[in-house]
């Protein structure tokens, strides 16, 4: 089915609040998915995935370590995208004063991607990432993708590497409406129905409501 860019952002906002995201995180992921959307790659449907995947693991357990660490990894050994996204984005300077921030077994990798253009334009130059062969850049308004495309869609690497200033040759254009499946945009609504259910006891047992904690 296809759908506006902005019913897209309004329904991952509240399947990101209903699966247990912080409002702000959860705000994050909807612009984040909002963006690949718009430039033509399945945003909504790789979102479901951490959704599920995540669903009431606290998020300490797949946030990094340490931001002052040389390489970022997760307690859990396996990173969220979103969490690791947004503390990308507010450590911005860190890049061009380290050249490169390196995370561990990030999932589904691409979702962290929107990030950068966040951090692309706080630093006012363009910023990469790079991993198992594929190349990613941004300027936050402009995408430029190169190498192995396949590697777009992995579920979990061992390594992802950010760096900036980067070199963008060529550009995608973005368009207002994506095509999304009639099972991606149901497993979303089925998510945002927990935003909307009433919090009583025995919903939350069964998993009705956003739950007692903002889980990533």
């Amino acid at each position: 089915m296809s759908f506006s860019l902005n019913e897209i952002e309004a329904m991952v906002k509240r399947a990101a609040r209903g699966a247990g995201l912080s409002w702000g995180l959860a705000e994050e992921a909807a612009k984040g998915t909002r963006w690949l959307s718009a430039f033509g790659y399945p945003g909504a449907e790789m979102l479901v995935k951490p959704l599920h995947l995540n669903d009431r693991v606290p998020s300490i357990d797949v946030s990094p370590v340490s931001l002052r660490a040389a390489v970022w990894h997760a307690p859990a050994r396996r990173m969220s995208p979103l969490i690791a996204g947004a503390a990308l984005s507010d450590c911005a300077t860190r890049l061009l004063d380290r050249s490169a921030i390196t995370m561990e077994g990030v999932s589904f990798p691409l979702l962290a991607v929107p990030f950068m253009g966040g951090a692309a334009l706080r630093l006012g130059v363009p910023v990469a990432a790079e991993w198992m062969g594929v190349r990613m850049a941004t300027d936050g308004s402009q995408l430029c993708v190169t190498g192995d495309t396949d590697a777009l869609s992995s579920a979990t690497i061992e390594q992802m590497i950010f760096f900036a200033p980067a070199v963008m040759s060529q550009h995608c254009t973005p368009v207002m409406r994506a095509q999304i499946s009639n099972t991606c945009w149901s497993a979303l609504g089925a998510f945002a129905h927990r935003y909307f259910a009433p919090a009583t006891e025995e919903s939350r047992k069964r998993g009705a409501g956003a739950g007692q904690g903002d889980n990533d």
